[in-house]
């Protein structure tokens, strides 16, 4: 198998899990804070051992990356502890689809951050991701669970936007495996004083899939996606990368039997779709500058 379809096979097999991830917000019967701790802990530990293997440094290069890094893993916690808690008060689906209007967001941030023009194609998706998120609203009162999930499924969106430009922009140098262990590391000690379950109380399935979130999808995701990334284009890992909430409902249907209503469906076609086309436009247009 050549160099190509083996990083495809990676890609697509890291995408399916990122996917999984999101049913763990309603197989694992803790909050969503407690889940994200606990799943820190495991995939810090297992990241360790990856870099170590794979003969990196766990070190930084400079004082002030640790700085950076701390920055980082805040942001990193406050996005899953929102991205799990917009599944429970909603749906997978729903809190999927809400998440992935960041794509969206980074075109409509990153000019700010880069003092570039915005582009009215960009200023047309935004539009067209509200459309489609209002769709999945029931009603305009973040009293209903569904309504408020969507909310925080779009905060969680912003953490993730933010994480991504200020690591794009200050922690580049490092790689996702490196990263990823200091951002789930400085979770465990950002979120510790918060937890609210007594881990002696914590029963053994539970811990299973705790270990199973943490190992097979959180830490193995990661690592398959930065091999991938070696092997495979930008342009193609970023829109195989769309498929996330896809398979994310998928499994959701498949294996917890959440129905999919067409309101849903149509809402996450056109956030989704936005996604696809604005992630092909970025990778366009980054070409066009590196051929200029």
């Amino acid at each position: 198998m050549d160099n190509k379809k083996t990083g495809l096979l990676e890609l697509h097999f890291a995408v399916l899990l990122f996917g999984g991830t999101a049913l763990f917000s309603k197989l694992i019967p803790l909050s969503a804070l407690d889940i994200t701790l606990l799943r820190c802990v495991v995939a810090a530990i297992v990241l360790a051992l990856i870099v170590k293997l794979s003969k990196q440094r766990l070190l930084l290069n400079a004082n002030k990356d640790y700085f950076i890094a701390i920055g980082l893993g805040i942001i990193v916690s406050l996005h899953w502890v929102t991205y799990f808690a917009s599944m429970q008060l909603s749906s997978v689906a729903i809190g999927m689809i809400a998440f992935f209007t960041y794509p969206v967001m980074t075109v409509l941030v990153e000019p700010i951050v880069t003092k570039t023009k915005l582009k009215l194609a960009d200023v047309i998706s935004g539009i067209v991701v509200l459309i489609g998120v209002s769709l999945l609203i029931p009603e305009a009162n973040l009293g209903n669970d569904v309504t408020l999930g969507i909310a925080i499924g779009i905060l969680s969106a912003a953490f993730f936007t933010a994480r991504n430009l200020l690591h794009k922009r200050y922690f580049s140098a490092y790689s996702g495996k490196q990263a990823m262990f200091y951002q789930t590391s400085v979770a465990v000690f950002f979120l510790a004083p918060w937890l609210s379950v007594e881990i002696s109380s914590i029963e053994q399935n539970v811990w299973w899939l705790i270990i199973l979130l943490g190992v097979v999808f959180t830490a193995a995701p990661h690592a398959l996606f930065t091999s991938a990334l070696r092997l495979l284009s930008a342009k193609t890992v970023g829109l195989v990368s769309c498929l996330q909430p896809f398979y994310g409902a998928m499994l959701a249907l498949i294996l917890l039997g959440e129905d999919l209503a067409l309101k849903t469906v149509i809402g996450g076609t056109l956030v989704v779709a936005t996604a696809l086309f604005e992630t092909q436009q970025s990778h366009r247009s980054n070409r066009i500058k590196k051929t200029a």
